[in-house]
């Protein structure tokens, strides 16, 4: 935990201001202070990439918003005159289009990293849900991204995802003709997605405060999976030590962005998607972007059309129940030699998936998607309940300070 700032200002200014409004105070007990575990390994530095990447977006995307119409007629002719006509605009539409992307890949990364070294147990419940908030509300955000070039895809995966909803009995249809504005994917869809769009990223910084918050009251999770039990022994402060190694991490991810952003910036994206939405033509294949084929996969597996939605939904939010669907005593991965390889069997799966989303919708990419579902679903209600019952994990250390310098971890059994 931070706990209460020491921090005292060296100017008689700086004091008057501490003792009316702590900011600094806050900053320091919380990025400078704050007790960091040191046995954190890069897998720790996807947080901070992470925030990087929703200052980027947000940033990107206000300026990209002063220059585009959410008019059905000039929505797509204004996104070609940003690349065009406007300075740099290639470059502001480029960077926010992939910056989605890497996003959802650093989210993913974050996300699987707190999979397997068990960050979601007691005492992290909030904070894991908190996590799993935020990743709704990316999905939420992205999707109504897509829409706004108003291209091919933009249209079709609009009037998709929107039909869904219809599915839901005796509100479905009303809801439906919510989200159109109408009666029909038109101009008020557009609207409506556009300034949602807007809205969603603040959210989103909202719930990633609370998120910071809820990591500063119960701590930092580790490889080893131990709680601090020393604080001199077991941390070092975030700054300078958790700092510039967050910082390299950043620098190299940035690398990976800017190559997306300079060398292939339409890798990610879809062809038909520069041809300008046409309700009367619909795409041989209607895809959504490469971070919801698995959920796309899902949805397509269940024959039924309400099945189908529940499946596509009840994959996301089985997430936030995680913390009590796995009963084992051990909490990080790397003592647990049972549950490594059904982890690994589940990113496969993830994989898999993913695949099979962006296949045509045929029988053996159907089938193949009605098992790897099954799989994923079963990880969660079956295997991770039940290896906790039989599974014979090694003896974690005794401290981090004992995981550090190599003693403790003898890896023997319970």
């Amino acid at each position: 935990m931070s706990g209460p700032s020491t921090f005292v200002p060296k100017s008689a200014l700086g004091r008057w201001f501490e003792s009316r409004l702590p900011v600094m105070g806050l900053v320091h007990s919380s990025f400078v202070a704050y007790p960091t575990p040191r046995n954190l390994n890069y897998w720790w530095t996807f947080g901070a990439i992470l925030s990087f990447m929703l200052g980027a977006q947000i940033i990107t995307g206000v300026v990209l918003a002063m220059h585009y119409t959410p008019h059905v007629d000039m929505a797509f002719n204004s996104v070609e005159s940003i690349m065009r006509d406007v300075n740099w605009g290639w470059f502001l539409r480029y960077a926010h289009a992939n910056g989605a992307s890497m996003f959802f890949i650093a989210v993913y990364v974050h996300m699987l990293r707190g999979l397997y070294y068990g960050s979601y147990k007691a005492p992290r419940e909030v904070l894991w849900i908190l996590g799993v908030i935020i990743y709704l509300l990316m999905m939420a955000t992205g999707f109504m991204g897509y829409v706004l070039p108003w291209g091919q895809m933009s249209f079709w995966g609009a009037k998709v995802i929107t039909n869904l909803f219809s599915a839901i009995p005796f509100v479905g249809d009303t809801i439906t003709t919510w989200l159109w504005g109408g009666y029909s994917v038109d101009n008020p869809t557009l609207n409506r997605f556009f300034s949602l769009h807007y809205l969603l990223p603040f959210m989103i910084a909202g719930v990633v405060i609370l998120h910071v918050w809820a990591l500063h009251v119960v701590g930092q999770n580790n490889p080893d999976g131990v709680e601090v039990k020393n604080v001199e022994k077991d941390t070092v402060p975030f700054t300078p030590y958790a700092t510039i190694k967050d910082s390299f991490a950043v620098v190299v991810f940035l690398i990976l962005y800017a190559w997306f952003i300079f060398f292939t910036p339409n890798f990610l994206g879809e062809a038909d998607n520069y041809i300008m939405a046409n309700p009367l033509v619909t795409p041989p294949h209607i895809v959504p972007e490469w971070y919801y084929l698995p959920f796309y996969a899902i949805l397509r597996a269940v024959p039924n059309k309400l099945l189908g939605v529940c499946a596509l939904f009840g994959a996301i939010l089985i997430l936030a129940f995680l913390p009590w669907l796995d009963t084992s005593r051990v909490r990080s991965g790397k003592y647990r030699p049972a549950f490594k390889v059904f982890f690994w069997l589940f990113v496969l799966c993830a994989l898999g998936l993913g695949y099979l989303g962006a296949q045509p919708p045929d029988d053996g990419p159907v089938l193949a998607a009605r098992i790897l579902s099954l799989y994923y679903f079963g990880f969660f209600l079956v295997i991770l309940p039940l290896l906790g019952l039989f599974e014979t994990p090694k003896t974690p250390p005794a401290s981090i300070a004992d995981a550090v310098l190599g003693k403790g971890a003898s890896g023997a059994n319970h």
